[in-house]
């Protein structure tokens, strides 16, 4: 029984999960800021709020990867046969009903939000399952796929208000989540540092966007700049290794750097938009993501 609890949970990849709710921790951030909302004082009034949407995105990123393996059982059999619907450790229908679960309760829970988060988390979990059934075996349309998925996710957070101002600021997880999946390309096989090369400028266009945007609606640089340089860093440093030494384990190394990251990335937008020690208690959330990640999967 123990064993198939485990089973379960490497389906749900928990070391992704504190990543989902930065998201929506960032996404709040951005929102207040943008209607002069304290939140401080937000958190005290509407924690309920926060913690449903926080707890939706986390529960549709568990089903998004659930159905990820789903629709991957067949290749994983050959490629990845130790993961648990492959192994025979989860069968497919079981992993499928848990999926269904967890996506239903993402959705219900955005919807107890405000209506258009519950809008945005259906338009989500369809990118997700686009995503997972078809669109990932496209060279172009998987990544932008993925990366719609985190942009979505990032305006879930930004909707706790019931609506949505200032939207192009999700078009950045877009592009970074983009840049992460043409990394991962590579991480079987290796041999893929055109990817790479791509990913490293997608990600200086993130880095400049993010204190570009900041710039524009706050002058709070010197805030952003210490966890902006080290977003930058986390990113950057598997990349140069994984070009300099092009094989799949170092591809898979930047592939999870990039993942585990996003909580650094998402402490840039706390840090812009708020104040730092907000922006601290989200970057508390990385090395969560990095034990985790001692014990569950990444990718």
């Amino acid at each position: 029984m123990k064993e198939k609890l485990m089973g379960f949970a490497r389906l749900a990849r928990p070391a992704n999960l504190p990543t989902a709710a930065a998201d929506i921790l960032a996404g709040i951030a951005i929102m207040l800021y943008l209607q002069n909302i304290d939140v401080l004082t937000f958190l005290g009034e509407q924690g309920g709020a926060v913690l449903s949407l926080v707890f939706s995105s986390v529960a549709l990123y568990a089903g998004g990867v659930v159905f990820n393996d789903v629709f991957d059982a067949e290749l994983d059999a050959v490629e990845r046969p130790e993961r648990a619907i492959p192994s025979g450790l989860i069968p497919k229908r079981e992993a499928i009903c848990f999926g269904i679960i967890l996506m239903l309760i993402g959705i219900t829970l955005a919807f107890n939000c405000t209506l258009l988060s519950g809008l945005i988390s259906v338009v989500l979990t369809s990118a997700i399952l686009t995503y997972d059934g078809y669109f990932k075996q496209f060279g172009f349309a998987g990544p932008l796929n993925m990366g719609i998925c985190r942009g979505l996710n990032l305006l879930l957070g930004m909707s706790i208000l019931g609506s949505l101002t200032n939207w192009y600021i999700s078009l950045v997880p877009v592009v970074y989540i983009f840049a992460i999946t043409l990394i991962s390309r590579g991480e079987v096989h290796g041999d893929n540092k055109k990817h790479i090369v791509w990913a490293g400028i997608l990600y200086a266009i993130v880095v400049l966007s993010i204190a570009l945007i900041v710039m524009q609606q706050k002058d709070n640089l010197l805030v952003l700049l210490p966890f902006l340089l080290l977003f930058g860093f986390l990113i950057y440093s598997p990349l140069i290794k994984a070009y300099k030494e092009n094989s799949p384990k170092n591809i898979k190394k930047a592939v999870m750097g990039g993942v585990l990251s996003l909580v650094v990335m998402n402490a840039c937008w706390v840090a812009g938009f708020s104040n730092w020690y907000l922006a601290l208690a989200v970057l508390l959330l990385l090395p969560l993501s990095m034990l985790l990640s001692k014990l569950f999967a990444v990718t």
